[in-house]
């Protein structure tokens, strides 16, 4: 869940190890419930990018990871 105060305008991204896009994140839709097609991904690391215009208009970018864990 993303909370607090948020520059509405941003993408998340987020992909398995192997590079695969399975989830994009807008304003409207805050969360991944941890599936892809349905199915429900296992306990792994994976990551995530997160493109936002800054104060001053300027495109900025994210990278990190996470571990999901069943």
């Amino acid at each position: 869940m993303i909370e607090g105060d948020l520059n509405c305008n941003f993408v998340l991204c987020i992909y398995d190890r192997y590079g695969k896009l399975l989830k994009i994140l807008m304003p409207n839709s805050l969360y991944w419930d941890g599936t892809f097609n349905g199915f429900n991904m296992p306990t792994n690391d994976y990551w995530y990018t997160i493109e936002y215009r800054d104060d001053n208009g300027m495109l900025q970018q994210i990278k990190s990871h996470f571990t999901l864990k069943r």
